[in-house]
């Protein structure tokens, strides 16, 4: 018996399987179609079929739905794959960083350890330091004490000194000024010896800040000098070229050419040749008159 087109679409959209149960079902009915039947049982079998046709129509529908939800699943599940995919290699990087910062964490907890030990050190150290620093201190102030004790000695002794000194001087300036008296008194005598004529007296003068000792004027060679002389117990050179520098000073403000001498109890042989190469005239105390 011949098939209706809807229900030939409606297989061939079934499972493969499934269509093959209907066609052997379908050829079951022809065969049976082929003997005589009532019109009752016709009746009967053409309900049947349409019914059939009903449930073969609602099966294609639901295995057309089923393989779209498949279609879907199969989509649903290739993402879920590819997001798995991803996640595991996410999980692998994931599991590589935390490896690596457990070493990092443990490289720390390593230099945490030597930093703490090092601290110790320090703070051991540092301790022996506040020692030390406090042993310090207490000699720094037993110097300190040691030092005052030391500048209320040394202040004493100054005052010695300058009370010796204050007795030198005079006494100094004693034997000084005698000297020089008697050189006022000698000196144009013995300078006449040198070819230079004394005009007026010979004095004691200061000069702007500086004494001189013999101060006058004289002639030699028809030329008018200045007399510049220094008396002291036994001269040094420092004292010969300080001298010399005040000379010089006068001499320039003065335009002057100066006669310079010096007058001495005492002359050591280097002064002497000093001097000598200064061209200085110079007097023992005892060639005074």
């Amino acid at each position: 018996m011949p098939y209706s087109i809807k229900i030939l679409r409606g297989l061939e959209e079934l499972d493969p399987k499934v269509r093959n149960v209907f066609f052997d079902l379908l050829e079951e009915i022809e065969r049976n179609t082929r003997e005589t039947v009532k019109r009752s049982d016709f009746d009967e079998l053409k309900a049947a079929f349409i019914e059939l046709t009903k449930s073969v129509n609602a099966l294609a529908e639901a295995q057309k739905k089923s393989e779209e939800r498949l279609t879907k699943l199969e989509i649903a599940v290739g993402e879920l794959a590819e997001a798995q995919k991803k996640s595991e290699e996410r999980l692998t990087k994931l599991e590589i960083a935390v490896g690596e910062l457990a070493e990092a964490q443990k490289k720390s907890e390593e230099r945490l350890t030597k930093l703490e030990i090092a601290v110790g050190e320090l703070a051991e150290a540092q301790k022996k330091s506040e020692e030390r620093l406090t042993k310090l201190e207490i000699t720094v102030n037993a110097l300190a004490e040691a030092q005052k004790r030391t500048e209320e000695t040394l202040n004493k002794l100054i005052k010695r000194v300058d009370f010796i000194e204050e007795r030198l001087e005079g006494i100094s300036n004693s034997v000084g000024y005698s000297l020089e008296n008697n050189a006022y008194k000698s000196l144009p005598i013995l300078l006449k010896k040198e070819g230079v004529k004394v005009e007026g007296k010979l004095i004691r003068r200061y000069y702007e800040d500086n004494q001189i000792n013999v101060w006058g004027k004289g002639r030699k060679n028809g030329k008018t000098l200045l007399i510049l002389g220094e008396v002291k117990v036994r001269p040094s050179k420092k004292e010969i070229d300080k001298f010399l520098r005040i000379v010089e000073t006068i001499t320039k403000k003065e335009k002057m050419d100066a006669f310079v001498l010096f007058i001495a109890h005492d002359y050591h042989p280097n002064i002497e040749r000093y001097l000598k190469e200064k061209d200085i005239k110079y007097y023992w105390s005892f060639e005074l008159e």
